[in-house]
């Protein structure tokens, strides 16, 4: 079976921090591109970060630069969200997504809605005092 998974959610006060983790199995992550969306409270599901399948490129959302840091781990089929000085504004469902793509240092940032490969079933994120 072909999944993701995420874990590493939780509750956290304004000005903490969060490691997001991302496991996939059944398929190696090798040529996939992973990206990171959240879902903050009515609102609609957002693109945060994504990392090429060689991990050499990174991209972030501006609300997230310099805050966040996306990784990946390819030998243990992991990818990682570490979220530093987390705001309240960061608060959501945060889903890791695996794309397909050949080329080793691609990824982009996509709008949710067109989006494909692999989604995860989220990992619930709190910011609050």
């Amino acid at each position: 079976q072909l999944q993701l998974v995420e874990s590493g959610g939780g509750l956290v006060q304004p000005g903490g921090s969060l490691r997001l983790s991302c496991a996939a199995s059944g398929f190696t992550l090798h040529y996939y591109a992973v990206s990171w969306f959240r879902q903050a409270p009515g609102k609609e599901r957002e693109g945060v970060s994504c990392i090429s399948y060689s991990g050499r490129t990174a991209k972030y959302e501006d609300s997230v630069k310099g805050r966040f840091t996306i990784s990946r781990d390819n030998n243990n089929n992991m990818a990682y969200l570490q979220m530093n000085s987390l705001i309240p504004e960061d608060t959501g469902v945060y889903y890791c997504v695996a794309d397909f793509d050949p080329l080793p240092d691609m990824c982009t940032i996509q709008r949710a809605e067109g989006q494909t490969g692999y989604w995860g079933q989220g990992t619930r994120v709190t910011v609050s005092s």
